[in-house]
Formats: structure tokens, C-alpha cells, sequence
């Protein structure tokens, strides 16, 4: 009889559309070998150029999924994504605190199109409540400067980004640069715990079907962690698959298409 496969719980929003939120959370972990489970926190209606609505899931049914799947199965390691209000934030951050596995926070604040998908009141529940739960918090630089204030134009400015969300409490953190428009030829994003550093670096690839990223790094990272690996390891991993996926995104629809999940297999 067959084993079952490192298991993997995404806890994020739908999207329709099939390019970020629980959708790339799946095929991602399913891309690097792990079970992938779900907790549908809200419901968005979107596509290639937009987010047209969202709605937001009950506390209590967010509840009663992740106790389904937690209690029952159990999990390896959790990642979050648009969690979109404080009392999801709170119900969320309590779950993870009772949970032994490393969690990933992806602190959603903006789509891809720029469309908002965490109240500003929630931002402070973000701070207390979720971000010292965090094995890993992966904020890009407009959830950093959401966050913390800090504006990032430089790699010396992402060095104090990185203390201004460790001072919320998780044990890492990725601040992502692949917005800095200082680095128009690479990627760039830093690891740290606060006394270990790694720059991770990769080539930047001129296309614009870029759906997802973020959404996907994250899960990638979590799979990682549901395998075993330690928080470097997991992280330098997770930057090759998204960095592969990124090259190989695709159009869809009318505007902004998706990251390629399978991009391994094609």
C-alpha cells in the first residue's frame, strides 16, 4: 500500500480565474509532491483583468474547515494567503497557534491588478495577532510599506524592512523585491531571522503574465516545509520554482495571465 504524500493546508481565498489564491496554492504543492488541502476563507469573482467582487466566508465556516482537515488528517504545514478581514485574521492566527507545523503568512493586501483584498482595519490584527504566529511572513514591498512604513528603493532599505516585520514576531522573513525598480535585470529578495542574511537572486524575465507569484512562492515555500526542509532550504527552492514559473507564464484572457505551475513537465 502506497503512503500518502507530505501534507500541505492552503488557507487563502478562491480565484475563479485559476492564477492565484487556493487554485495556485494546489497546483503548486501537487508541482512539488506534496498533498495539498484547503480552507476557502472568501470567494473572489475574477479573471485577467480584475478582481470584480469578493465575499467573505463566515469565521465559523473558516473554523469548521480547518478543524475538518486539521483534526482528521492532520498537516505538515500551513500557508495563508487573503485572509481580507480582522475577524479572519483573529480566527485564523488562534488556529495556527494551535497547530504544531510551521505556517507560512503571505500577508495579502493588494491583487495583482491592484484590486484590495485586506480591509486597512485589519492591518493591526495582522501585526498582533498573525504575523508572531509566522514560521515565514513573505510581504512584497507594498505590503511592507502597509505594514511597517518603510519605503523600499534600495537593498539597504529591505535590510530595515526585514527588522520592521521581525519586530511583529515571526522567526523569518522574505522581503520580496521583485518590484524594486532599482534591479531592472534581477529579483532580488532577502531571508533573514535576524542573524543569518541570504540574498536570493534571479534573473528578471520580461513577461508580463506574472498572476500569482506571490501566491505561489509562498505555497512553494510550505511544500518545502511539509518535506522536511529547514526555512533556507525551503526558501531557495521555493525561488527556482517561482523564478521557472514566471518565465514560462502565459496569456490568458485579455490582460494579466498566469504564472505556469507545470512548467517542470512541459
Amino acid at each position: 500500500m502506497s503512503t500518502a504524500p507530505p501534507l500541505c493546508l492552503t488557507v487563502a481565498g478562491s480565484d475563479s480565474g485559476g492564477g492565484a489564491g487556493i487554485q495556485a496554492d494546489l497546483k503548486t504543492m501537487l508541482a512539488l509532491g506534496v498533498h495539498g488541502m484547503s480552507v476557502v476563507t472568501a470567494v473572489t469573482a475574477q479573471n485577467s483583468l480584475g478582481v470584480r467582487g469578493a465575499w467573505e466566508l463566515p469565521a465559523e465556516a473558516v473554523t469548521a474547515q480547518y478543524r475538518a482537515v486539521v483534526d482528521d488528517i492532520g498537516v505538515r504545514a500551513v500557508k495563508t494567503g487573503m485572509l481580507s478581514s480582522a475577524v479572519i485574521v483573529e480566527t485564523v492566527a488562534a488556529l495556527l497557534a494551535d497547530t504544531p507545523a510551521p505556517a507560512v503568512v503571505d500577508p495579502v493586501g493588494v491583487s495583482k491588478h491592484g484590486d484590495a483584498l485586506l480591509a486597512a482595519s485589519a492591518l493591526d490584527a495582522v501585526r498582533k495577532e498573525l504575523l508572531p504566529r509566522a514560521t515565514v511572513a513573505t510581504p512584497n514591498l507594498d505590503e511592507v510599506a502597509q505594514l511597517t512604513g518603510v519605503q523600499v528603493e534600495s537593498e539597504d532599505d529591505m535590510r530595515r524592512a526585514a527588522g520592521a516585520i521581525l519586530g511583529y514576531g515571526p522567526r523569518w522573513a522574505l522581503i520580496k523585491g521583485g518590484h524594486l525598480a532599482a534591479h531592472r535585470d534581477e529579483a532580488v529578495d532577502l531571508l533573514t531571522d535576524g542573524t543569518e542574511e541570504r540574498w536570493l537572486r534571479a534573473p528578471r524575465h520580461d513577461n508580463r503574465h506574472t498572476h500569482g507569484t506571490g501566491c505561489t512562492l509562498a505555497s512553494a515555500i510550505a511544500a518545502g516545509l511539509a518535506r522536511g526542509l529547514a526555512v533556507p532550504q525551503a526558501v531557495t527552492a521555493a525561488k527556482e520554482y517561482v523564478t521557472g514559473a514566471i518565465a514560462a507564464g502565459f496569456p490568458l484572457g485579455g490582460g494579466i495571465g498566469p504564472v505556469d505551475h507545470a512548467w517542470r513537465w512541459r
